[in-house]
């Protein structure tokens, strides 16, 4: 099968593998129909991934049709159409049962899946934990529906679940790329009074304003006058770091009122400082990490009910022989885009 493959630091490339088997009783082998390219993927390529392993087939965003099962898994079948969850998690250690299954204690736990196992830009993968990290996709959902379940979408309702959102908040979103953009639709299913949205591309600040015109939005030169025009406390209530650039880590707290809480959703390529002296006296909850991905099924739930609708962010579509062009329009953001679908 076609499978594309982390050789070295800044070198992938598209291989022919054998396609994959079952090793254990709770794997499945699933047929990716549908995947996509994460900036994770971005990250892998760039060495910021030390647990990377050179060798494994990329790719964490996938939907696919289930091909095989081992003799433990029971929720789902051979033929079941399905989401895969950028984690695999064993669901019995003690981070699983507190719902922190990205800190899943098996080897094979956690962010595992194109990143120390063989992931998903492939025409087949096998998802250990299958009765965890398999969801059976709704008739009435398509593909393009459901393709950003197990990873960005599920980051953003983790973000916005974690960020103890209320109706009263000025929430603040820093940065619109995808996760950004679904931290977005995270944060209006919690209705907060208001959301502004700082971005600096001038495509992903149109896209933003075209499909979600009650937002505000501003640019991070301006962001924090913009912020302290339109809060009542001296800054956002909640703050969503979800950028990950050279500045957006100090503009996050910064922007922050007192006693606000600041989370950070980004995966940054250098260290952050956390200047304390500067920040004394602001008395910041500072909540950040990994996705906790355990919330596809309702997730899945809010899309079959029109709730959530991430198929806007679909802005490029290209085969899977064809996924070197793909990564050179999503790494360089050529062309307007926001996310690949390949299949």
């Amino acid at each position: 099968m076609l499978a594309y493959t982390y050789i070295k630091k800044g070198r992938f490339e598209l291989l022919d593998k054998p396609k994959p088997q079952l090793k254990n009783a709770k794997d499945a082998i699933v047929r990716v129909t549908l995947g996509s390219i994460c900036t994770s993927d971005l990250h892998i390529k760039h060495g910021s991934v030390p647990r990377a392993v050179p060798g494994i087939t990329v790719g964490h965003e996938m939907v696919g049709v289930v091909e095989e099962v081992g003799t433990g898994v029971t929720t789902v079948k051979p033929g079941d159409r399905v989401t895969v969850n950028v984690e695999t998690f064993c669901g019995e250690c003690f981070f699983c049962r507190h719902g922190y299954v990205n800190n899943c204690t098996d080897p094979e736990g956690g962010w595992a899946l194109g990143c120390r196992i063989d992931g998903g830009q492939a025409e087949y993968v096998r998802v250990p934990f299958a009765d965890q990290g398999l969801n059976r996709i709704p008739d009435a959902v398509s593909d393009e529906q459901a393709l950003f379940v197990g990873d960005v979408l599920a980051t953003g309702f983790w973000a916005a679940r974690i960020s103890e959102i209320t109706e009263e908040d000025t929430v603040l979103i820093i940065g619109a790329g995808p996760t950004g953009i679904c931290t977005l639709l995270c944060t209006m299913l919690k209705r907060p009074k208001r959301i502004i949205v700082c971005e600096k591309s001038p495509e992903r600040v149109r896209f933003v304003r075209e499909h979600y015109p009650e937002v505000l939005v501003t640019g991070p030169e301006l962001c924090k006058e913009f912020v302290l025009a339109h809060s009542e406390h001296g800054g956002a209530d909640i703050v969503m770091e979800v950028a990950g650039a050279d500045n957006t880590f100090r503009l996050a707290w910064e922007c922050a009122r007192p006693n606000a809480i600041v989370t950070v959703v980004a995966l940054y390529d250098s260290p952050q400082i956390l200047p304390l002296p500067d920040m004394y006296g602001k008395n910041l909850t500072f909540k950040t990490g990994g996705v906790d991905g355990c919330d596809c099924a309702e997730i899945l739930r809010l899309i079959e009910a029109g709730k959530i609708d991430t198929t806007p962010l679909i802005t490029h579509r290209f085969p899977l022989s064809e996924i070197e062009e793909a990564y050179r329009i999503f790494e360089n953001k050529s062309d307007g885009v926001i996310k690949v679908a390949i299949g």
